[in-house]
């Protein structure tokens, strides 16, 4: 699914290519959705998993292996693995608005939550990523040309290790929606993308984390393409009073399950 930065095709053009209106991409997402519901209530299994070929995701087809997987040389692996530099993760790169001169333009943030095991064990010493749009909803990246304003104080990324109570934290703004090349007029929620790693680089996990009573939801083809309603909450952050800063930022909790009945969406380890 959605691994690299601009895997959901972040880009816009006057004429877009995607013919398909919005009210055919919804039509789909509500056929697909109402089988899934007559099959649970016929006895069917639940899906927690977004499904790998999600028609109204119209590039859902070119986003995993058509092939049988071959092993490889663990060794060539990490050469190609990323790389974050040759220094521990400071605690200062957890804050997205203090890495350039001047403040960010939009509403501050706080997200914090816990990354758990399926038993609710704390995950800790646990590499955690994130990167987003800025809050106009645009990234630093030549492949990215919304013809939306960048901010020159805002980069949108950082990184932390979890706490041995499985926590972590960011300060960050919030980011805006964008338009992507699905079909005609489409726009994605406001998301922010985030990566845990094991004990090495092959250990990876990519999921996203929403916003609550974003009403782009029903419109979007990567977040209704996880059919059961149930795992799709798990990935909206619920606003914490008690995590807002007074007079500085709001505050969102939201946490990762790893594992289990409630586990978190992620991306399938077969995706490019």
């Amino acid at each position: 699914m959605e691994e690299d930065l601009f895997s959901d095709s972040h880009v816009i053009e006057k004429l877009d290519a995607a013919e398909a209106s919005q009210d055919q991409i919804s039509a789909e997402i509500a056929s697909v959705h109402a089988e899934y519901a007559k099959g649970v209530n016929d006895g069917g299994a639940e899906e927690t998993q977004p499904r790998i070929d999600f028609t109204p995701y119209r590039s859902s087809l070119l986003r995993h292996p058509t092939k049988d997987p071959h092993h490889v040389d663990p060794e060539t692996i990490e050469l190609w693995s990323p790389a974050f530099g040759h220094q521990d993760v400071h605690a200062l790169e957890s804050d997205l608005t203090i890495q350039h001169n001047g403040e960010p333009m939009g509403e501050r943030i706080i997200v914090r939550g816990r990354i758990l095991d399926g038993d609710g064990h704390p995950v800790r010493n646990q590499l955690v990523e994130i990167w987003q749009a800025n809050s106009a909803g645009r990234y630093i990246h030549k492949r990215d040309q919304h013809p939306a304003p960048l901010d020159p104080n805002f980069t949108g990324v950082g990184r932390c290790i979890t706490t041995d109570d499985g926590s972590y934290e960011f300060t960050t703004i919030k980011p805006g929606p964008y338009p992507w090349k699905n079909h005609y007029n489409a726009w994605r929620p406001a998301h922010i993308h985030f990566s845990l790693f094991g004990t090495d680089f092959t250990q990876r996990m990519i999921t996203q984390m929403y916003f609550p009573g974003d009403p782009l939801f029903a419109l979007d083809p990567i977040y209704q393409s996880i059919t059961d309603s149930k795992a799709r909450d798990r990935l909206v952050a619920t606003y914490d009073h008690n995590i807002t800063s007074h007079e500085w930022a709001t505050g969102y909790n939201w946490d990762i399950v790893l594992t289990g009945s409630n586990r978190t969406w992620m991306e399938d380890e077969d995706a490019e």
